[in-house]
């Protein structure tokens, strides 16, 4: 082949790579800061998005920027990203709470989680422990049940916010066991978890991250989860369904959404780089240890879950008669 030859090949075939590839070369991304909103202070959820900006920071090329929004249950926060510009720019850690309970808990809802928001991944789910502050001197869940009987008045629980997972599964144990404790809210894991420590409040339903370490140093006491198999790292802590609890079963979940009327193309790149990020095994790892299942959901799939979620949560409301407060 002559010299010219194998230059005009060469011209042809660099043009027919470039015609192969145009959606590479014409990948959304974004032009300014990415903020990612927590509707909360603290707690599992800051710390997912706290492992993954970072990382999408050096995927997407621009700076990722996690803001703690807390109030109303996760209410305030979930509100700015559904009224946000559908640009890609703005996202939300969104949990139980502001996606699913919120909506029958609330009289009155400051925007609609299924219209007004759209799903990119569910990124990680986990059952919760009941724990007591190891100064009540309870000792397992019949001793609690007992002892919350016999003086209804004398117990309280934490939660990490109204309307959160911690709230609800403690009302779903409450009516299970028939037994009154006074809910006592938090605005994120941080305080509800200082406060039990140090014995403000005796109980509470929590995820793992959030109580390990005081269980170990003799702090709190882990009393059942409310999964359906008991943790790996905990195999003495029985489940309530073991202990009696007929098909009690309560998951705290986080993911990641955005605007509704966002285009597909951005939605698209943010599923692809934020589920690749959780699915490192730097971050499976640290999620892991967290006692957390990576779940990295597609957006119909989480989609269909906050649906399902709704009417779940809403049955547990309304048969516990929980209401904001």
């Amino acid at each position: 082949m002559s010299k010219i030859n194998r230059r005009a090949a060469l011209v042809l075939t660099a043009a027919a790579l470039c015609i192969g590839t145009p959606a590479q070369a014409q990948e959304w991304a974004p032009s300014k800061p990415v903020r990612i909103i927590v509707p909360i202070v603290g707690s599992t959820n800051d710390v997912v998005a706290r492992l993954v900006a970072p990382k999408l920071q050096e995927a997407i090329g621009q700076p990722v920027i996690v803001e703690n929004k807390p109030g109303a249950g996760g209410n305030i926060g979930a509100d700015m990203v559904a009224k946000a510009a559908p640009d890609g720019h703005t996202l939300l850690i969104g949990y139980n709470g502001p996606m699913a309970i919120n909506a029958t808990l609330f009289d009155k809802m400051p925007y609609d989680p299924v219209k007004d928001l759209a799903p990119i991944t569910l990124a990680v789910k986990s059952p919760q422990y009941l724990v007591v502050n190891t100064a009540t001197g309870i000792t397992s869940v019949r001793d609690l049940v007992a002892k919350a009987k016999a003086a209804p008045a004398k117990y309280s629980y934490a939660s990490i916010a109204m309307g959160s997972a911690s709230h609800l599964t403690m009302e779903m144990f409450k009516m299970a066991a028939n037994v009154r404790m006074t809910h006592i809210p938090y605005r994120g894991a941080g305080p509800a978890v200082v406060d039990l420590v140090a014995g403000n409040v005796h109980a509470a339903f929590m995820v793992p991250g959030n109580v390990q370490q005081f269980a170990k140093e003799g702090k709190l006491k882990l009393l059942a989860s409310s999964g359906t198999k008991r943790f790996a790292s905990t195999p003495d802590v029985p489940t309530l369904i073991e202990l009696g609890y007929k098909d009690f079963e309560a998951t705290s979940w986080i993911g990641f959404l955005t605007t509704a009327g966002t285009p597909k193309p951005i939605i698209d790149r943010y599923h692809r780089e934020i589920v690749k990020i959780l699915n490192s095994p730097e971050i499976t790892q640290r999620l892991h240890d967290m006692e957390f299942d990576v779940v990295a959901t597609t957006p119909e799939q989480f989609g269909g879950w906050i649906r399902a979620e709704i009417p779940r949560w809403g049955a547990v409301i309304k048969a516990t008669g929980a209401k904001a407060e």
